[in-house]
């Protein structure tokens, strides 16, 4: 069974910085070639993408509203994927979920494959 774990939210004030982090574990789903994403869902809003990796990080993909700001990355080695926000604002503060997926092109329509139980953001005024 393939497990994501997400780690690394918390709060933070407008300006500053977080890093999540996303590992996967488990059997039942390839490890290799499998894209890696995240999503974030805010109170009374529908779930969003936010980015998306390829499996060798040739490719990343990012929701306008983050690009420039996050920066998403994984380490094989580990198993591992990361998020790194800076210049946070309360507009991102949400509930960020970790994703698999086949694609990470696809993700950013919403393509997944398993979903991580989610970390929760605050970022205050």
């Amino acid at each position: 069974q393939v497990q994501l774990e997400e780690s690394g939210g918390g709060w933070a004030q407008a300006g500053g910085s977080l890093r999540l982090s996303c590992v996967l574990s488990g059997g039942g789903f390839s490890r290799y070639g499998s894209a890696m994403g995240w999503f974030r869902q805010a109170p009374g809003k529908e779930r969003e993408f936010v980015s998306s990796i390829s499996f060798t990080s040739a490719y990343e993909y990012y929701a306008d509203s983050v690009k420039d700001r996050f920066t998403i990355s994984r380490d094989n080695a580990k198993s591992t994927m990361y998020l790194r926000m800076n210049s946070l604002e309360p507009g991102d503060t949400a509930v960020y979920y970790c994703a698999a997926g086949q694609n990470a092109q696809a993700m950013g329509g919403g393509v997944v494959s398993f979903w991580g139980q989610g970390t929760q953001v605050t970022v205050s005024p």
